[in-house]
């Protein structure tokens, strides 16, 4: 059954167009290492699908800048002149740009400010008080979540605190257990019993001064119930 003849036009089908493009860039390459075997020819060949993807074909023997430069010898023209005008050209914008930007931070700082006329140094000092205030608004939000962070982690230690106290009046009437009253400066240090030892209570007096004169901690020790 011979094979109907395919109209040459562009295929809708996404998916048909990509393997239609996959099949015959194969079946190119394939042709042109064909042509560059049998009769010893240079072959170039580059492809850009339609999703933005390159494919080329090169002889092995050649390399690519070594081609495209013979083609430009032969055709008397340069590919790359106008490539490389484009290139100097957004280079010199690039330049420009660059040196802008590196004045106007100079002048943020309060440098090269004797260029600027009365106009200028009003609009930069708008800009600054603007800038100034943006950091002092992000610095207070700041502050405030570092607040309300300490009064959340305050109010969790007041609540295990609280939590302690009532377990701890709940076993008052306990012989194993025993607290210390609530009256001066001193910080207490609990120990439940174990074994033969009951629960004892650190003291520290009152407005003593110990600590700044360098010499050991005045504790006074409570040995509770056993």
């Amino acid at each position: 059954m011979a094979r109907g003849k395919i109209q040459i036009k562009r295929i809708e089908n996404s998916t048909n167009r990509q393997v239609t493009y996959s099949k015959r860039r194969s079946g190119l390459f394939k042709k042109a290492n064909e042509l560059t075997v049998l009769c010893d020819a240079k072959v170039s060949i580059i492809m850009l699908s339609s999703t933005g993807k390159l494919h080329e074909y090169i002889s092995p023997s050649v390399a690519t800048k070594q081609l495209f430069d013979q083609y430009q010898k032969t055709l008397g023209i340069d590919l790359w002149s106008s490539r490389y005008e484009k290139m100097q050209e957004h280079l010199k914008k690039l330049k420009h740009v660059n040196r802008n930007l590196r004045r106007e931070i100079r002048q943020r700082m309060g440098e090269s400010l004797n260029e600027l006329s009365y106009e200028d140094l009003h609009g930069l000092e708008l800009d600054v008080e603007t800038s100034l205030k943006i950091i002092r608004d992000r610095n207070y939000k700041v502050i405030s979540n570092q607040i309300a962070t300490y009064k959340k982690k305050l109010r969790n230690v007041e609540e295990i605190h609280r939590s302690l106290i009532h377990e701890f009046d709940a076993i008052g009437e306990d012989s194993h257990y025993g607290l210390v009253d609530n009256e001066g400066d001193y910080d207490s240090v609990l120990a439940y019993s174990n074994g033969d030892h009951g629960i004892l209570a650190l003291r520290l007096q009152p407005n003593h001064h110990s600590l700044h004169a360098g010499a050991g901690l005045d504790l006074t020790t409570y040995a509770l119930l056993e």
